[in-house]
This record gives C-alpha cells, sequence and structure tokens, in this order.
C-alpha cells in the first residue's frame, strides 16, 4: 500500500489564486512545507488539464511533494502522478486499482461514515471527509457535517482520514483531537496574502497535535 506520509494537501481552484496564477501559488505552498498537492481543475479540457499536470509535477517533484490527480486516471498515468482522488460520480476504486496496480495513491471524497467505510472495503487509501464546516465550494453536499461526525469516521475506518471544507487555522485544534491525519486545504491557502507563511503556520499547528499524540 502506497504510504500517506503528509498532514496537509493542498486542493487546487486556479480561479482562487489572485493575481500569481496558480503554479506560483502552488510554488510558494510548496516553499511553505506542503508535500501534497490535489490538481482539481474540473472545467478544463483533457488536453489543459494534461499540461497544467505536467508542470506541476515537475514543480512537486522539485520539492519532493507528492501530485493527485483528481477524477482523470488517464491524465494521473499519463503526467507520472502519485496519486487520484475520486468521488462518488467518478470510476470506482476496484477500477482504479486494477488499473493502476498497487503503487498509484488512491483518495475518496466521502460526505457519510458509510461512504468513507465503503471507500476503504474498495481499496482506498485514504480518504477526505466533510465538509465540517460551511464552505462554498462544499455547498451543494448540503449541511456541514462538524467535528462529532468526522470523529465518527475516524472511528470507523483504518486508513487515514483529512478532514475537508472550512479549515481555518482557528479550527484546527478542534479538528486534530478528532483523530484525523491531517486537512485538505483550499481557500485557506490558495486565497491567503501569504500563502507561504501560511502554509507554514498550518502544517506547525497540526504537527503539534502529532507529537503530543
Amino acid at each position: 500500500m502506497p504510504l500517506v506520509d503528509f498532514g496537509v494537501y493542498l486542493i487546487t481552484d486556479r480561479r482562487s489564486c489572485r493575481e500569481r496564477g496558480l503554479t506560483e501559488t502552488v510554488r510558494e505552498v510548496l516553499e511553505g512545507g506542503v508535500r501534497c498537492v490535489q490538481l482539481r481543475e474540473k472545467d478544463l479540457s483533457a488536453a489543459d488539464l494534461f499540461r497544467q499536470a505536467v508542470e506541476l509535477r515537475s514543480l512537486t517533484r522539485l520539492f519532493g511533494a507528492r501530485l493527485i490527480i483528481n477524477d482523470r486516471l488517464d491524465v494521473a498515468l499519463a503526467c507520472g502522478a502519485d496519486g487520484i482522488h475520486l468521488g462518488v460520480n467518478g470510476l470506482p476504486i476496484r477500477e482504479a486499482r486494477r488499473v493502476a496496480g498497487p503503487s498509484l495513491l488512491i483518495g475518496y471524497s466521502a460526505h457519510q461514515v458509510e461512504e468513507a467505510a465503503a471507500a476503504q472495503n474498495e481499496g482506498a487509501d485514504f480518504v477526505s471527509f466533510g465538509p465540517v464546516y460551511h464552505t462554498p465550494s462544499k455547498a451543494p453536499f448540503g449541511i456541514p457535517c462538524g467535528v462529532k461526525k468526522l470523529a465518527e469516521a475516524v472511528d470507523a475506518i483504518n486508513i487515514p482520514v483529512f478532514a475537508l471544507g472550512g479549515i481555518s487555522s482557528d479550527r484546527i485544534d478542534d479538528v486534530m483531537e478528532t483523530g484525523v491525519r491531517g486537512v485538505a486545504a483550499l481557500s485557506a491557502l490558495l486565497t491567503a496574502d501569504d500563502p507561504r507563511l501560511t502554509a507554514t503556520n498550518l502544517l506547525r499547528k497540526i504537527e503539534s497535535h502529532v507529537r503530543h499524540d
């Protein structure tokens, strides 16, 4: 099973990157210590997504970081990514594993405890769970689950769980006390005035919980 050796992973949204642009923002986040990036640009064509993936693959390699592609197994394999992130409307986990083999990281977006358990049974390496708090990008998935439901998901499965949705610095303590491996971050990093410093501070908070545990 591939190693899930990161506590934060950045989920991309190029429209949230202000004037810096996506690649420069990702670079700053990597400079801040984040070691996993999920390329999630659903509106791009396969060709444009591949070009962006190749660019981020080169960048993540410079920092020894993981690159995960959202949904598109073909793009993940073509660019040499480390993993793929799937959801309820995507390729079944078992099929992705059959095609990609044992070395590709497979993440899954779960919104219910039962979904997280099913993803583990299907062969996922980790799950993101949420939205924990309100966030515009996850509004279609309904009312935020809160930390209580997040803790239930952690207790229900053995693979790492990452909290997703509205995770800001002042909420890290409550989130980490549930036993999650870490957090998936989008707006908190992409819209920050200083993505590098924000990433560093976020990691320090998470690592302080890991050391304490």
